[in-house]
Order: C-alpha cells, then structure tokens, then sequence
C-alpha cells in the first residue's frame, strides 16, 4: 500500500468592530445600547426635576435625588464598558451578573422612590409629578433590562429530564 499524505490547513479570522478601534459603534446600535442610553437619559431626566424643585423640601425627595443619581452614574459606567470593550479585558467581574444584580436592586430602590415622590407630590407642584413619571418610566425600561438579563445571565437550564 502506498503512503498517504495527509495536509491540515487551519484558518483564523479576526473580528473587528467595524471601525478598527476599541470602541464599538455596533453597541450603541444594539437594543442592549439603546435601552442603556434611554435609561441614562430618563434618569437624569428624573433626576434634575426632583432636584430643582426648590419650593418643597422634604428628605424623601433627597432619598430620590440620591437612588437616580447613584444609578444614573452606575448605569453609565455599565454603558462606557461596553462600548469600550472593557468587559473582555476586566475578566475578574462576571459583568452579565453584576448588572442584573445592580438592575434588580436599582428597579426596587427607582420604584420605592417614585411611588415616595408620587405620594409627596399631590398638590404640591408639577416638577415633582413630572419625576415620579420618569422614575416609573426609568423602572419599566430597568424591567426590561431585568428581563434581557436574566434571559442573558440564567438562560434556558436543563431540565434534569432526558427524552
């Protein structure tokens, strides 16, 4: 029997991110970057209504400005990693659980907090009406980040049952 060669060729292809950098422009396209960005914006939104209310003083109002605030720059900082690409360079964080836990903390804490400004604002002035309305709204687009995220994070299990 003759000898038979035997020839293994093997091909890498590299990915980019479309614009050759460390930043990723396809991110900010995603749904992931969007709702991220709506999430900031609401935020702030909700933020600077409570805060410039200067006619009503109340602690509850504080407990708002600081929950937006501390969420709003968390949020932030969960957006700038992905479009930077530093989750795939920072590998000692588990990124997918670190921002469900901080989206299921921060729609508890968002929600307690509008539903406070809700009750606080009845006949006192619109701003503060107008921040319980963006911290609900704030909330919804967090339940949807919740949602995404688990689907992300836990995905489908294994049943234990085998066909």
């Amino acid at each position: 029997m003759p000898p038979t060669a035997v020839t293994t060729t093997t091909t890498t292809t590299r990915t980019s991110t479309g614009d050759g950098g460390c930043c990723s422009i396809a991110y900010v396209r995603s749904f992931q970057g969007l709702l991220k960005i709506g999430q900031v914006m609401v935020l702030l939104i909700a933020f600077l209504c409570v805060h410039f209310e200067w006619r009503y003083y109340h602690s509850s109002l504080r407990y708002f400005e600081v929950v937006t605030a501390w969420f709003l720059i968390v949020f932030s900082i969960f957006f700038f990693v992905h479009f930077f690409q530093l989750q795939s360079k920072i590998t000692c964080i588990n990124w997918a659980l670190t921002e469900f836990l901080h989206y299921v903390v921060g729609g508890i804490l968002i929600l307690i907090a509008s539903i406070v400004v809700s009750v606080l604002s009845h006949g006192v002035s619109s701003p503060l009406v107008a921040g319980s309305v963006f911290g609900y709204m704030a909330t919804f687009l967090i339940a949807i980040s919740i949602w995404t995220s688990y689907k992300v994070t836990c995905g489908s299990q294994p049943t234990g049952a085998t066909v």
